[in-house]
């Protein structure tokens, strides 16, 4: 889940992140600053690539308060997406972060963590619905596969719609988030119902440090912003960990942020993962109105093994027994946009050809840039 996430699987992950008037931190790159203009410093925390979101209570022409309230979640520099507020339904703080679940009038139900917008009844299946099955639609019949993070249970939900996968293990930090999503978004959490999920509540670190060696056909690791607390989960020794759980030819998941905004990361990802991952990567996007600019992007890893042709699915969802049945209905994934997941627009094409030219001059033939093998 993108920003704060209602999932992270790690500690470190999971912690408060800190604010901008922290002297130890590391100055943000200007396109990291989100929205931040115009909001008084009391009101909002600069977090490490997102500026939380903050109530507002609009004036009249004649200067008096009104009674509507707004959560503004900050998308771009100089600009917040307004959601209107009809109830607030929850307010709380976990060991690891501060939980606020609102009722808004056009996105439904919305879960907010450390003021930072995590999903909604609307949007979130464009979210859930891709991080799932562009990987397991990627690789035939997944038997036993890994969640970090997800405490909301809508990867579970997701998930369980594969009649091949035996074991579905899912590995949060953060029980009260757990709890909260069962209450107030049970179309989500539905996911823990399925008898085939085993829920371990700790850190993923030491969670896939003690699993077996190749257990595992697929990883989605639904975390946080891959820097600051959440860094390790994107740096090496985390990502050759995971490659360790990993199946020969198994696949691995993970965020990978928005091309508007973050195209250094996504450079940086890119690079620590074609170092692990031998069997391809490749980088994929889709659309969440709710999230900042309005789109997250996935890093799709195989392992080096049976060859994984992340573009087609090779199991496609429509062909599943059940997966689409009356009252499972997908919303947002179908093969169609599976394959238009992976066509960058041209920017984004060439800004990171072009740091793959400068980052492999070395290394041309070992590291040839596998993921970016479509129509360039």
């Amino acid at each position: 889940m993108e920003a704060g996430d209602a999932g992270n699987g790690s500690a470190a992950a999971a912690q408060i992140k800190g604010s901008g008037d922290d002297a130890s931190c590391k100055p943000l790159p200007p396109c990291c600053v989100k929205a931040k203009a115009g909001v008084p410093e009391a009101e909002a925390k600069c977090h490490d690539t997102v500026v939380s979101g903050w109530f507002t209570e609009p004036r009249s022409r004649f200067g008096k308060t009104s009674k509507v309230q707004y959560y503004n979640n900050p998308m771009w520099p100089g600009e917040a997406h307004s959601l209107k507020v009809e109830k607030i339904l929850y307010q709380g703080k976990s060991p690891y972060q501060e939980i606020l679940v609102f009722e808004s009038s056009t996105y439904g139900n919305v879960l907010v963590l450390d003021g930072i917008v995590q999903l909604t009844d609307k949007d979130e299946c464009a979210y859930q619905e891709m991080v799932t099955h562009l990987p397991l639609c990627s690789i035939p019949s997944p038997k036993n596969v890994l969640v970090v993070g997800g405490g909301d249970g809508g990867v579970l939900r997701e998930i369980a719609r594969h009649d091949s996968v035996e074991t579905i293990d899912i590995c949060e930090i953060d029980q009260l988030v757990i709890d909260v999503c069962k209450e107030f978004f049970p179309n989500l959490s539905m996911g823990f119902k399925d008898p085939r999920v085993r829920l371990h509540v700790g850190d993923a670190v030491d969670f896939l440090r003690d699993s077996p060696e190749g257990k595992y056909d697929a990883i989605i690791v639904d975390s946080s912003d891959p820097i600051g607390p959440a860094q390790a989960l994107v740096e090496k020794p985390f990502i050759q960990t995971i490659a360790r759980a990993l199946k020969a030819g198994g696949v691995l998941c993970n965020l990978a942020e928005s091309m508007w905004l973050h195209t250094h990361l996504i450079q940086d990802m890119l690079s620590i993962c074609r170092q692990t991952f031998k069997g391809g990567v490749h980088y994929a996007w889709t659309s969440v109105p709710t999230y900042p600019s309005g789109v997250i992007g996935f890093l799709l890893c195989a392992k080096e093994g049976p060859p994984v042709n992340f573009l087609t699915p090779v199991n496609p969802i429509e062909k599943i027994q059940g997966a689409t049945k009356a009252g499972k209905e997908l919303r947002f994934y179908n093969s169609e946009i599976h394959r238009a997941a992976f066509v960058l627009p041209t920017f984004v094409r060439r800004e990171l050809e072009s740091y793959d030219t400068s980052s492999t001059s070395t290394e041309k033939v070992s590291c040839s840039f596998k993921w970016f093998a479509f129509n360039l």
